[in-house]
């Protein structure tokens, strides 16, 4: 029998940094790429990557990336032998892994029948109780209706979890712990299903309280092998869509470890699975364990198992596509060390993570030993309305989990990103959490620890010591090289924060050895640094305390970022100092009484009426943006005096929908 020939070209049949990281592996193997775009797309990084690119058409998905005929098209264009479909879009469609079988173009992901048994949540359900896998209790077919909704869940009792049969991502999921909740949910969940997936079939199952969402990276090839490759934590969740991931668990043991991987090889085996898939869990306090569901492709998380185990799972879909066999076998596979990864995404975390759309006007990854960034973007991309606005995700690699969480914080620090608003953070801070350094995760640590929303983080006092250094230090720079003489006077005032500002009075003088000495609170601090004005990241040491801010401009004032916080500063001399102390507050103006859309998106829907009565928590109305329905709720008892704007426009952010009496 001849050896597998491997592909000479391949197509990405996908965009951003799935595209970007399917390119990369398929060059560094010697194979031409082929990269195919929307409109919206035409310029993005990509594109640029790849040996060729041809276009597919309009910039919404469903005119181009779902376009699974114009991707066929392009394959015989360019003479593409296979297609990698990466995540999303129509990475797990069995019509589509069939278009091309017809067509003699390989599918690099697994035969389109485990597509077909695995990608059904509910027929995976029933494989995996056939194969002997633990589930989770549940109605085991379709729910058409909410009649059915509520029967089944008050059988089963509340609270329970309405998902998409068809759904991923966190779309088409919503948790119900009354019939109010079913009701919306079933409605949303349906309406997302439908628009995201062109699938709007409805399961429902009881929800496990506190749980821990663990997955088991599978492999498998031609040849009847399958393997495990440990496992990834995927437990800090916000709506359902993963936030943090990490690799090994904190949590698991390795009698639990081996048990999980033997049941999710045992159920890709039922199925013949072919390339890499992931079979996700829930896993209780006591380390019971439910099958939830396999996603039948590679999973957005997986470079933190490539970074413990070794292993290019890209490669190996590639190579187990092209016919050849695993490379190793199950005793063969090690882990080592810790990796995490944190998903980077264009979204306003102090206003409930609306999306952000708009340019990177400034965009520079981190970089440094155990730091790496998969990414789709540049300085100058555009985040579009039209899809995930995800920006980049950022792994870290060390040889203990407080290694890689150090590394984690750190590269957050010096993740420069302007143009627009960005959840770096919201991560910083989850990273810092004292339950994040304890390994103490469940689905629930976001609600736990953020119970109102995110609303930046209160730094301790030394680190605001920390920050009002940098401020002064960065100040004297600017104002001395505004200077004919390039100097500037040593004592200043800084006023940190909004009004009322808290005065800080500082005293900058240069030391003989190069360093900067700057005095606060009787207490004397060495800094170096390289930092010159106009300068993002402000990198130096504090005394012993290496030290990355970033800094920006806004009017005369400074913000310093750092640690998940922003901190705005004046820096001024000491007259106006004590000036500024006798100025009045500016009051902002009240617009309790208007309902402003929290994102450019589409109106929806209007639940209300003038001259309605409404309860605090009411639906008011729902927005779509991102194929994310967002239901606008009262935050208060009031009465609508007047509906600014009706269904199905377009609104831009801050644009009002109704005002109150």
């Amino acid at each position: 029998m001849s050896a597998p020939k491997m592909f000479k070209k391949i197509l990405i049949a996908n965009r951003g940094e799935i595209a970007c990281r399917v390119i990369r592996t398929a060059q560094a193997m010697g194979i031409k790429t082929v990269a195919v775009y929307s409109e919206a797309d035409a310029v993005a990084l990509h594109v640029m990557m790849a040996d060729e690119a041809v276009a597919i058409g309009g910039s919404a998905a469903a005119d181009s990336y779902l376009r699974a005929d114009r991707i066929v098209e392009a394959c015989k264009q360019t003479g593409a032998q296979a297609v990698h479909p990466g995540y999303g879009f129509l990475s797990e469609r069995q019509a589509f892994a069939q278009a091309l079988e017809e067509a003699g173009i390989a599918f690099i992901g697994p035969k389109r029948h485990a597509i077909a048994a695995m990608g059904d949540k509910i027929e995976s359900k029933k494989l995996a109780k056939k194969a002997g896998v633990s589930t989770v209790p549940g109605y085991p077919d379709v729910v058409p209706d909410v009649a059915l909704a509520m029967k089944v869940a008050h059988d089963i009792g509340y609270p329970v979890m309405i998902k998409a049969s068809a759904g991923g991502g966190g779309k088409g999921m919503r948790l119900a712990n009354n019939d109010t909740e079913l009701e919306e949910g079933f409605r949303s969940a349906s309406n997302e299903a439908r628009a995201s997936f062109g699938d709007d079939r409805i399961l429902i199952e009881k929800a496990i309280v506190e749980p821990r969402h663990i997955e088991i990276q599978v492999m498998g090839d031609a040849h009847g092998n399958v393997i495990f490759l440990g496992e990834r934590e995927c437990s800090i969740q916000r709506r359902h869509q993963k936030v943090i991931e990490e690799a090994p668990s904190p949590f698991l043991d390795a009698a639990t470890r081996a048990a999980m991987g033997a049941q999710a090889v045992a159920l890709a085996k039922a199925v013949d699975y072919q390339s890499a898939g992931t079979v996700e869990f829930i896993v209780d306090r006591d380390r019971n364990f439910y099958f939830l569901e396999m996603n039948t492709r590679l999973q957005v998380e997986h470079p933190v198992t490539e970074l413990v185990t070794g292993l290019d799972l890209v490669e190996m879909m590639i190579r187990v596509a092209a016919g050849e066999k695993l490379p190793i076998t199950q005793e063969q596979v090690t882990l080592t060390g810790s990796a995490i990864e944190a998903r980077v995404y264009a979204e306003d975390p102090l206003r409930g993570f609306l999306p952000s759309i708009g340019r990177l006007s400034r965009y520079r990854p981190p970089t440094g030993e155990g730091v790496r960034v998969d990414t789709g973007v540049y300085e100058g991309s555009e985040i579009s309305m039209f899809y995930d606005p995800m920006i980049a995700k950022l792994i870290t690699y060390g040889a203990t989990r407080p290694q890689a969480t150090k590394r984690m914080a750190d590269a957050l620090d010096a993740f420069a990103i302007r143009g627009v608003n960005h959840n770096i953070g919201f991560l910083a801070a989850i990273i810092r959490k004292q339950r994040f350094a304890d390994g103490r995760l469940s689905t629930d640590f976001i609600p736990a620890e953020f119970p109102d929303g995110f609303h930046g983080t209160e730094l301790p006092p030394e680190e605001i010591d920390l920050l009002v250094t940098v401020g002064a230090v960065a100040h004297t720079r600017a104002a001395a090289r505004d200077r004919s003489d390039h100097k500037a006077q040593p004592e200043w005032t800084v006023l940190v924060g909004p009004a009322p500002r808290i005065a800080r009075p500082v005293e900058v003088l240069a030391d003989a050895d190069g360093s900067i000495v700057v005095s606060l609170d009787g207490k004397a601090r060495k800094v170096w640094t390289s930092w010159q004005p106009g300068q993002v990241l402000f990198e130096g040491q504090i005394d012993d305390t290496q030290v990355t801010v970033q800094l920006d401009r806004k009017g005369v004032a400074w913000l310093v970022h750092r640690a998940g916080a922003v901190i705005e500063m004046r820096v001024v001399t000491r007259a106006t100092g004590e000036l500024a102390a006798l100025m009045p507050v500016k009051i902002p103006p009240d617009m309790s009484k208007y309902l402003l859309s929290p994102m450019p998106g589409l109106l929806v829907s209007v639940a209300v009426k003038e001259g309605q009565a409404v309860k605090s928590g009411e639906e008011l109305a729902v927005v779509e943006a991102m194929k994310m329905e967002n239901v606008l709720r009262a935050e208060r008892d009031g009465t609508v005096a007047k509906i600014a704007a009706e269904a199905g426009q377009s609104l831009s952010v801050d644009q009002v929908i109704l005002e109150f009496e």
